[in-house]
C-alpha cells in the first residue's frame, strides 16, 4: 500500500444500506425490498455493502444480515462490512456470517449515528480480544477513529488491519468553506497509517460534492462507506445510477 493506491486500483465504493431499511420499516409491506436495492447498487458497481445492526433493531433486522450475506457471496470480489459496537451485539453477526470486514465503532445504543471514534486508553483493553476473535475468524478489522496521527500505532498494536477515519468534522468544514482547517489531521493520519501499514477507510457525511476533493487530499484511502448522502441523491437521480455517480467522484479524485 503507498500513496499512489487510488491510481493503480482505485478506492472501494460499499454503500451503506441502513436507510433503505429504515424506509422499509416504516410500513409492514416489504417495500423496499433490501436485497433488491442491494443488487441494483452491486449491479451498477459498487465493490460492497455496508450495515450496522443495532440492538434496537431500527433498520437493519437479523434476517436482513443473513439474505446480503448470501447476496454478497453470489458476486465475484464484493465485500460485505458489518460495522457496529462489538459490546452490543456485533460478535454474534460475526461468528455467524464471517463478513469480510467489521469495523468496530463506539456508538451508544441511543445514538442517532456514529459521531466519534475510539478512545482506545479507555477500551483499548477491552477490544484487544474481540479483535483477536475477529482476525482468527478471517475477518478484516478497522476501528472507526478520530483523526489524530497519535492513534494509529495504537491501533496497529490491538491487531486491526484498518482505521475507519470519522469524517463529519471535515464534511461539515466543507459546507463551511473552511476545509483547509480540518484536512490536514486527516492527511497526517492516513501518511501515519502507511507507516504502521494500517489500512485506511473513510467514512460519514461523504457525499457527491465533498468526496473527490477528500480523495485527493487523502490518496491512502482504500475503502469510503457512504450511506445517508447516497440515499438521498438517488431520489433524485435513481439508485443505480446514484452509484454510477460516487464512482465517477471516486475516479475523479
Amino acid at each position: 500500500m503507498n500513496s499512489s493506491y487510488n491510481e493503480l486500483v482505485g478506492t472501494k465504493l460499499s454503500v451503506n444500506l441502513n436507510k433503505i431499511a429504515t424506509l422499509r420499516n416504516t410500513r409492514a409491506v416489504g417495500i423496499p425490498s433490501l436485497t433488491h436495492c442491494s443488487r441494483l447498487c452491486l449491479d451498477a458497481g459498487a465493490d460492497g455493502l455496508t450495515v450496522h445492526p443495532r440492538p434496537d433493531r431500527r433498520h437493519i433486522r437479523p434476517e436482513d444480515v443473513a439474505d446480503l450475506a448470501e447476496l454478497v457471496g453470489r458476486y465475484e470480489g464484493a465485500e460485505f462490512n458489518i460495522e457496529g459496537n462489538p459490546f452490543h451485539g456485533l460478535m454474534e453477526y460475526a461468528e455467524r456470517y464471517r463478513p469480510t470486514q467489521c469495523t468496530l465503532v463506539p456508538d451508544d445504543a441511543s445514538q442517532a449515528t456514529s459521531d466519534h471514534g475510539w478512545d482506545l486508553s479507555r477500551y483499548g483493553d477491552s477490544l484487544r480480544p474481540i479483535v483477536v476473535r475477529l482476525k482468527a475468524l478471517g475477518i478484516r478489522v478497522s476501528l472507526f477513529m478520530d483523526p489524530d496521527p497519535g492513534c494509529v500505532r495504537a491501533v496497529r498494536e490491538l491487531g486491526a488491519d484498518r482505521v475507519e477515519l470519522y469524517t463529519e468534522p471535515y464534511a461539515a468544514a466543507f459546507a463551511a468553506g473552511r476545509v483547509a482547517s480540518v484536512l490536514a489531521s486527516f492527511r497526517e493520519t492516513a501518511a501515519a497509517a502507511r507507516i504502521v501499514r494500517l489500512g485506511v477507510n473513510a467514512g460519514h457525511d461523504l457525499n457527491l460534492s465533498n468526496l473527490a476533493p477528500f480523495l485527493e487530499a487523502v490518496p491512502e484511502v482504500l475503502e469510503v462507506s457512504i450511506g445517508h448522502a447516497l440515499i438521498s441523491d438517488a431520489l433524485e437521480f435513481g439508485l443505480a445510477e446514484t452509484v454510477r455517480k460516487y464512482l465517477e467522484a471516486i475516479r475523479r479524485s
